[in-house]
């Protein structure tokens, strides 16, 4: 019997086998992936737009080869004549399933569009940027004085700013004619340096006075995110936050699983180049529009990023980094220019720093944290948390800063999830469980009411309840610890064993119902045993690489912890400590930094100093590889329990009181009773 075609949907990681012909549309439908249409299928509202990835993707165990969708056919031909198709985008209406295949769903496709909540913190930053403006009047060519334009607006600069020397390109000097004679002999120039000592280089000029600003992007370019931040590069205000999933994820939705498609597939490494360079344009275009500025008037770009995002930016292939030594092509700052990094929608001229990786697994995103949080200026002893699909993880005072990196997976963001889903409008992103009726109540993207308050429903109606995001499964898996429903090795319980009929069985295990909506079309969210496997993993990743840089510390606890990135921002650390994610320690110890990688960013994109401060300090960082060290496992399996099977977690017990229950029905107590604390 032949085996019907096997067809796996990015970033969902839904997936299904369907007839030969069905259209990539119902599979979706069918799948309840979140791809848009409006016309019903009829190919006129473009809404469906989706991508389909060719080779061999180790991850879903599936090669996709030529002819694994149907031929390009008249309805997408004459959409494409007629309004134009991005290059490999097909209409999923149109589009049919005839082999195995996977199909990227990108954002502008997706009826529940991605919200990137990687905000822009407030913070007082010294002005020093890279990239000035300077207004001179210069004089007018001479026939007994043949000197170029370019040498007397050199000569003005000298004059009337003291810059004794400047350098250009070919690019710039070709426009610079007209802009001195539309101006008449007075022009505003944006000079760029890249480091304080440097001869300057004139990337922009404008006739006359120019009083429309220039503009810097500060991006954190992530596994899963790329967030970015538009800065007035005079003031240093953020004007615009705007951020698109990374590309990236079809090719695997992990650093390894994408290194691996380099591995596999020749050319691999310059494909995912490609597309996360085109996301880096569309974003650029998008946040620029949303400013109502013009992209010509971004000028300056910072990029912080782990290794493996480091070198897919820079072109570099990254095979080197998925085995030891895990060695970087470089591990210094770069700085380049947008014509470099072929990013299009940006002057050519403009600059481009990429700031230092610590080292193999220890990238420019965590130097940024270090240049945001300062833990080398910190009397007590700071452990700081970036949890994203890789976590970043530093630990230091005034006399020491430690660093590594622990590969938590994509769990915290939503992804390996059976309900879950990217942060978007109706995802569930908080909830609490009460531990005498097991009943939840919930609050979703996009509303500020609780599932049990009044208007909820209302407002609930124009996105619906859709799935739950990432910090509504940490918070979710707490919850079902606090209320009983799960023991401290993570496993649920029946509706017997429990008192209530959300738990349901599922194989041998049992899932706990959050929302039925089913009733309604809708879906049925729940909790599997699956789900919690998922984050007792991750989280047990994150607490084995704060434990091993405790380790070398010579410490058994830590004064504070600091929660950065997204995760931070959304996550209550009360949910964080019952799931053991983090060490304990007085719950107003922990604090929030918000996306610290980009305030980061944002802090070298405006100050030049910086940029020299945190060149010299990622070297006085040490290193901690957590791929080599054996202590590292020890930890991850203690910290499978939850909140952990051997750390007492002294400060978390003085708050919350831990149901001991178990679960496993080979136990004596038949599994579900509750045992007597002893005195």
């Amino acid at each position: 019997m032949t085996t019907d075609p096997l067809v796996v949907f990015t970033p969902s990681g839904k997936r299904g086998r369907f007839a030969r012909g069905t259209p990539v549309l119902t599979a979706a439908r069918q799948l309840g992936v979140d791809l848009d249409s409006v016309c019903g299928g009829r190919g006129i509202c473009s809404k469906c737009q989706i991508t389909p990835s060719y080779g061999e993707f180790s991850k879903h165990g599936v090669t996709v080869r030529d002819g694994a969708l149907s031929d390009w056919n008249k309805v997408e031909a004459r959409y494409d004549e007629k309004r134009g198709l991005k290059p490999g985008r097909r209409l999923g209406c149109q589009a049919q399933i005839l082999n195995d295949v996977v199909i990227d769903v990108p954002p502008e496709s997706q009826v529940h569009r991605q919200v990137v909540r990687k905000a822009a913190s407030a913070r007082t930053i010294l002005m020093d940027p890279a990239t000035r403006l300077y207004y001179i009047e210069v004089a007018e060519p001479d026939m007994h004085e043949p000197t170029g334009d370019l040498e007397r607006v050199g000569r003005a600069l000298a004059e009337q700013w003291q810059i004794p020397r400047i350098t250009t390109d070919l690019p710039t000097l070709s426009k610079l004619q007209p802009i001195l004679r539309k101006g008449g002999w007075t022009i505003t120039v944006a000079l760029h340096k890249t480091h304080a000592t440097d001869t300057p280089r004139l990337v922009a000029a404008w006739p006359g006075l120019h009083e429309g600003g220039i503009y810097g992007l500060a991006i954190d370019l992530g596994s899963t995110t790329v967030a970015a931040h538009l800065t007035d590069l005079d003031t240093g205000a953020v004007v615009a936050s705007s951020g698109i999933m990374n590309p990236q994820i079809r090719f695997g939705e992990d650093l390894m699983s994408r290194v691996s498609y380099v591995m596999m597939n020749p050319g691999g490494d310059a494909e995912m180049t490609r597309a996360v360079r085109e996301a880096i344009d569309a974003l650029a275009v998008e946040i620029a529009k949303e400013a109502g500025i013009d992209p010509s008037l971004i000028l300056e770009t910072v990029f912080v990023c782990n290794p493996v995002m480091h070198h897919l930016l820079l072109g570099i292939d990254p095979v080197e980094l998925g085995q030891a030594p895990f060695a970087l092509a470089t591990s210094d700052a770069m700085n380049l220019t947008a014509k470099e990094l072929d990013l299009t929608s940006l002057p050519p001229s403009g600059g481009v720093y990429v700031l230092p990786c610590i080292a193999g697994h220890v990238g420019a995103d965590a130097a940024a944290v270090a240049l945001s949080e300062q833990p080398h200026t910190s009397e007590d002893l700071v452990l700081i948390v970036d949890v994203g699909t890789n976590a970043e993880i530093l630990l230091g005072n005034t006399s020491r800063v430690l660093a590594c990196s622990s590969p938590t997976g994509p769990a915290f963001e939503g992804a390996q999830i059976s309900s879950g889903q990217r942060a978007a409008p109706g995802a569930i992103e908080a909830i609490r469980i009460d531990p005498e009726t097991k009943e939840p109540r919930f609050r979703i993207i996009g509303s500020d009411l609780w599932s049990d308050e009044e208007g909820f429903d209302l407002v609930a109606a124009d996105s619906g309840i859709t799935g739950i995001c990432g910090s509504g499964i940490i918070e979710a898996v707490a919850e079902l610890r606090l209320a009983g429903l799960m023991d401290p090795s993570g496993l649920m319980g029946s509706a017997d064993q429990t008192g209530t009929a959300r738990m349901i069985p599922e194989g041998r295990t049992h899932s706990y119902v959050i929302h039925d909506g089913t009733a309604d079309g809708g879906p049925l969210i729940t909790v599997t045993q699956g789900d919690i496997r998922a984050i007792q993993l991750a989280k047990s990743a994150l607490y084995a690489g704060a434990r091993l840089l405790m380790d070398e510390m010579g410490v058994e606890k830590v004064d504070r912890v600091v929660l950065a990135g997204a995760f931070g921002a959304h996550i209550s650390p009360k949910h964080a400590m019952v799931l053991g994610m983090i060490p304990d320690v007085p719950l107003d110890k922990v604090t929030s930094a918000g996306n610290a990688a980009g305030t980061g960013a944002r802090i070298a994109l405006c100050n030049l100093g910086a940029r020299a401060d945190i060149e010299g300090r990622v070297r006085r960082i040490t290193k901690v590889e957590t791929a080599i060290e054996p202590r590292f496992q020890e930890h991850f399996v203690a910290a499978n329990a939850i909140p952990h099977k051997t750390a007492p977690f002294p400060e978390l017990m003085q708050i919350v009181t831990l149901p001991e229950v178990s679960f496993n029905t080979g136990g004596d107590d038949g599994g579900g009773r509750r045992r007597r604390r002893r005195a």
